[in-house]
């Protein structure tokens, strides 16, 4: 194991957390329209699949503008970046309070994808510039721990000030606490050398790989078969993060602010739960052999897809919760280490390119999830669209642990240039 630099060991941990606070606001903002869908269809008169093109346009946007992010986030100053994607995406966020229209609703929610489009592919390649391999999942578990709380945070405060004051409201207070914390930032928060931890050199570029550097993943089967695990486990997240909340608000007659927090409390906590388990296991197994983290995923998933099938069958409330956080265990042992495992099988050049692709796959299985769903449930019924997923979920837990074996046994890239064997 190669070491790593011991100098601003307390400060890597403080990029942690600010980037943490960024996260929780990135994921709130987002989050916050699916606790308001019952108010803002009253207001527009709007169909379900109408609600569903609503959270379809700033995915399918999200996804669009990833792999020009990632490209960008290679090049430009992560800490710029990250800064002014949280301004501009705040702004989107700040003016949904004053539309007039459904389309205008659209269009600041398309806005609001591109502008948070930039953040993730900067983060995480700042986050792994400050953590090497002996630390990289704990940091980025940690880090993940924010989309958890920002959904919990988005949803039910969201919901109870809307409940409160009307629907329009929750956007300002979420808009403003973007900038304000930009702001802080901007003073607080530090840049530093790519590459600085992991101290090897990079692998020799190929003819052309200077223009075109995704070329090179395109050929690199791991990040691939990476990528499309994380499209399936998103097309599947994205449906309990979209419509849970009114699943609930229909099914069980809960209040809009109830619908809004169980909707999201109850898989986003146990997800915290999961994360941070699932970053420390990855940290150790991958000590011992190549694809750790990816068989610390398989095995989240796998303990996600009993949980996923009992969501849709139970009949009370209560068993519904309980389901609900069996999945959501599952859900944050795989989730703290999509990124830690796709930077172990790719050079450090390209770990904004890959994150902005992969990152766009796994939106597009969601935007396609959120208006599938509302298709698929009105012939088949929500609740038997969601057991569907379990099969998902099987099918994407065997596929890592393929994954895996396949990396302890065959190298997808030079050992001397991957975090997991330094």
């Amino acid at each position: 194991m190669t070491p790593e630099p011991s100098g601003d060991t307390g400060y890597r941990w403080w990029v942690v957390g600010m980037l943490w606070m960024v996260c929780l606001l990135n994921y709130a903002d987002r989050q916050a329209i699916f606790s308001l869908f019952p108010p803002i269809q009253a207001h527009f008169d709007l169909t379900k699949v109408q609600l569903g093109v609503l959270g379809t346009s700033f995915m399918w946007t999200y996804a669009l503008c990833g792999p020009a992010a990632g490209w960008l986030c290679d090049r430009l100053s992560r800490k710029k970046t990250i800064l002014a994607a949280l301004v501009f995406w705040s702004l989107a966020t700040a003016a949904t309070a004053v539309v007039r229209s459904y389309t205008s609703l659209v269009v600041l929610r398309a806005l609001g994808g591109l502008g948070e489009a930039f953040y993730f592919p900067a983060a995480l390649s700042l986050i792994a510039d400050y953590h090497g391999a002996s630390t990289r999942s704990r940091a980025m578990s940690l880090h993940q721990s924010g989309v958890y709380v920002g959904s919990v945070a988005g949803g039910t405060l969201a919901a109870w000030i809307g409940q409160r004051h009307g629907w329009r409201v929750p956007f300002v207070y979420f808009g403003t606490l973007g900038v304000l914390l930009a702001s802080m930032l901007w003073i607080a928060l530090r840049e530093r050398p790519r590459g600085a931890v992991d101290r090897v050199p990079e692998l020799p570029r190929v003819s052309g790989e200077a223009l075109h550097p995704w070329s090179s993943l395109l050929t690199n089967k791991s990040a691939l078969a990476v990528a499309a695990i994380f499209l399936g486990a998103n097309f599947v997240a994205l449906i309990f993060l979209s419509w849970t909340p009114t699943f609930l608000y229909e099914r069980f007659h809960l209040t809009l602010s109830m619908a809004g927090f169980s909707g999201t409390a109850y898989l986003q906590l146990s997800s915290i739960l999961g994360v941070l388990a699932g970053g420390w296991l990855a940290d150790r197994l991958v000590r011992r052999q190549r694809g750790g983290r990816m068989l610390a995923q398989a095995a989240g998933l796998l303990l996600g897809t009993p949980f996923l099938f009992l969501t849709g069958w139970v009949h009370t409330l209560g068993a519904v919760m309980v389901a609900i956080v069996g999945f959501g265990l599952g859900k944050g042992i795989y989730d703290a280490n999509i990124w830690a495992s796709l930077y172990d099988v790719i050079p450090v050049a390209q770990r904004g390119v890959a994150v902005g692709a992969v990152n766009s796959l796994g939106w597009i299985g969601g935007g396609i999830a959120t208006v599938g769903i509302a298709v698929a449930g009105s012939h088949f019924g929500f609740a038997a669209c969601l057991s569907a997923t379990s099969a998902i979920y099987l099918v994407l837990a065997g596929g890592m642990f393929l994954l895996a074996r396949h990396l302890r046994r065959h190298s997808a890239v030079d050992h001397s240039n991957c975090p997991a064997a330094a």
